[in-house]
């Protein structure tokens, strides 16, 4: 008779996502994993198969969680615009309050893996056609009630608002003041 588990998985994947988040997927190793979540390698394969299947569990749990707060935060009440501007610049501020300046592990997941990881691709890609539907939506909104102008085409003011996310969330990797990035949002909301 096995010995039963001596740890919570779920509390696990949370673990896991922050070592990949910090260091890549070809930055972690198994070791990082095992001295990470407190565990014997024996029960890391035993309960996750791989170091790959436990990154598409911290890959999910990243999507579900980054793309429930954004959708949330878009959803929130108040004019379209300001809406965005709150979310824009709550992304900022959470990656410059990084300590160790993460920026997004998605974003990280396609510069890394894109092209070389069908599963990790796939995973992003859907977090982005999640994300970018829900920017494609606000526009809509936004055209409904009239503070975007008529004419306008969501699709891609959600494709730009993506690609703006993108980039922000990448050079807050590296920025030494918020100053950079907040013209970037300011200029991205004239646009609209």
């Amino acid at each position: 008779m096995g010995r039963p588990k001596q740890f919570d998985p779920d509390v696990a994947v949370d673990q896991a996502m922050d070592v990949f988040w910090r260091k890549g997927y070809a930055g972690t190793t198994p070791q990082d994993l095992v001295e990470a979540l407190g565990i014997g390698k024996g029960s890391l394969y035993n309960t996750f198969g791989s170091k790959h299947a436990l990154y598409e569990r911290a890959l999910r749990r990243y999507r579900d969680q980054q793309a429930a707060a954004l959708v949330a935060a878009l959803e929130e009440g108040g004019p379209v615009k300001a809406r965005l501007r709150r979310t824009l610049e709550f992304l900022v501020e959470m990656d410059l309050a990084d300590p160790g300046r993460r920026g997004c592990m998605a974003v990280n997941a396609a510069a890394e893996l894109a092209g070389t990881d069908e599963v990790a691709t796939e995973l992003v890609q859907r977090m982005l056609d999640r994300t970018e539907g829900a920017f494609r939506a606000l526009i809509e909104e936004g055209l409904r009630s009239g503070e975007i102008a008529p004419g306008r085409d969501p699709a891609a003011l959600g494709s730009m608002l993506l690609n703006t996310v993108v980039g922000l969330r990448l050079m807050a990797r590296v920025a030494e003041s918020p100053d950079r990035l907040v013209r970037v949002i300011d200029a991205t909301l004239d646009c609209l």
